[in-house]
């Protein structure tokens, strides 16, 4: 049995995005919010996940991808450390086949960076095989490696890992070294002991240049 690992926000989390946003209405220039790779989002208020990385699209777009279960086009996005900052973008694009989605961020809200935790991301990749070492960062259970078990049922999309992952971890970019070559979407059976499973960035770079529109032509800070 498959696990998607967007977090539910309490009602803790609710009411101080409410008092931090009536905050902000006193203050007309809070600071922007650092986000990258491995920052923890909140969704509409209802859901925590995580960026898997940040970057610009070929029209110049300010951009990021997280998991496609996290959201669909019109979702709202607060930085989960930074709720002082306000609405930092919305949800654009969201393919459930694949399981991402693309979020188009207001560049006067957000310092974007190629480095959080443990993980720096300077590029793309592709598919890590058995018996490689992946990484990811995720805003429930921070940095955690594992072997890749790579394309198990030859999907051509998909990479299995033991990693420990957990709800809110969804979208965390699993690296190899410096490298992007997927997110982390769910996991099978046992959260933090069973496998995790994640689509591929060569799979979802080849959609979003074929869909165009925001996202399409990435590239990482």
């Amino acid at each position: 049995m498959f696990r998607k690992l967007a977090g539910v926000a309490g009602a803790f989390a609710v009411a101080l995005s409410t008092a931090l946003l009536g905050a902000g209405a006193a203050n007309a220039d809070p600071a922007p919010a650092v986000i990258g790779g491995g920052s923890g989002i909140i969704i509409d208020d209802m859901f925590e996940c995580t960026v898997t990385t940040i970057g610009h699209d070929s029209a110049g777009r300010l951009v990021g991808l997280t998991a496609g279960h996290c959201g669909d086009p019109g979702a709202k996005v607060w930085a989960e450390k930074d709720r002082g900052a306000g609405q930092i973008g919305k949800f654009v694009y969201s393919n459930h086949d694949l399981d991402y989605a693309v979020i188009e961020f207001f560049g006067d809200r957000v310092i974007p960076v190629n480095h959080i935790g443990n993980v720096t991301i300077t590029g793309l990749g592709g598919p890590p095989n058995f018996p490689m070492i992946v990484c990811k960062e995720g805003r429930t259970t921070g940095n955690t490696c594992g072997l890749s078990w790579g394309d198990v049922f030859a999907s051509n999309v998909e990479t299995w890992s033991q990693m420990c992952v957990v709800e809110g971890d969804s979208g965390a970019p699993v690296v190899v070294g410096t490298t992007l070559v997927g997110m982390v979407n769910a996991y099978l059976a046992l959260a933090c002991f069973g496998p995790e499973v994640g689509t591929n960035m060569s799979s979802i770079m080849a959609d979003l240049n074929a869909h165009g529109g925001a996202g399409a032509g990435y590239y990482p800070i």
